[in-house]
């Protein structure tokens, strides 16, 4: 559903009482999309605050399916202005919500810079939303980062999987079973945004082992499939660069 015509913001659920926000710009060469995921339940959580700029486009989208003052959880992968940027004005029209966050960049960065206190999360640590239940991984450097995590939604197996996956273009269907990995792969090839880090492949086993069956991308079409195979051959890609 097309939320902004101007812009071409739309929201399309991708899982069970999940939503993805999507933001098309056309200014970079190729396009690219910046995704936001929302779990419309008891207690609403957005993955990805965006950024400032794209801050009234994402709450509007939002304001179609829930009024954004519910969102009681804000989270993100680490510290960059497509994940964080406008955190502050959601925490702003949204009383009762606060950053949900791995316990080391509560510490070291976002209590700081957060209007209001982060809940932290420890690794492998759940948290209830109702219906649903979100686990955090902590993941060091994966796809960069020292403060890095990813969440999964265990009760849909949705994996927010951040830079994961990234793909350029403006113009993707919401959710595809096409392929993803040599798209993205191209991209990071000519760009090289990941960390290659001692703990790499052992950060790529333990987000596969959660056995995802939706990967809602930051930068391109969500994907559905067997997501188990699909980081694991991302990490083979990675072994060798």
């Amino acid at each position: 559903m097309i939320t902004d015509r101007d812009s071409g913001t739309r929201i399309d659920e991708i899982a069970a009482d999940t939503y993805r926000i999507s933001v098309p710009v056309t200014t970079i060469p190729g396009g690219f999309t910046f995704n936001h995921y929302l779990i419309v339940d008891d207690e609403p959580l957005l993955f990805h605050a965006g950024k400032r700029s794209m801050f009234a486009l994402v709450r509007g989208a939002i304001s179609a399916v829930m009024p954004v003052e519910r969102l009681r959880h804000i989270s993100f992968s680490h510290l960059e202005s497509d994940e964080c940027g406008a955190l502050n004005q959601f925490l702003a029209v949204a009383p009762a919500a606060a950053p949900l966050v791995g316990a080391f960049a509560a510490r070291v960065s976002i209590n700081d810079m957060s209007d209001r206190l982060a809940r932290p999360l420890d690794d492998g640590e759940a948290v209830s939303l109702g219906s649903h239940s979100v686990r955090w991984l902590s993941t060091p450097h994966f796809p960069h980062g020292w403060e890095a995590g990813l969440l999964v939604d265990e009760t849909t197996g949705t994996l927010f999987c951040s830079d994961l996956f990234t793909q350029a273009g403006a113009d993707h269907a919401p959710l595809t079973q096409g392929d993803i990995l040599e798209p993205s792969e191209a991209l990071r090839k000519r760009l090289d945004f990941y960390t290659y880090a001692p703990n790499t492949a052992a950060m790529v086993e333990k987000v596969a082992a959660t056995n995802p069956t939706t990967i809602a991308c930051m930068h391109g079409p969500a994907w559905r499939g067997d997501g188990g195979a699909l980081i694991r051959g991302l990490g083979d890609r990675l072994a060798g660069r």
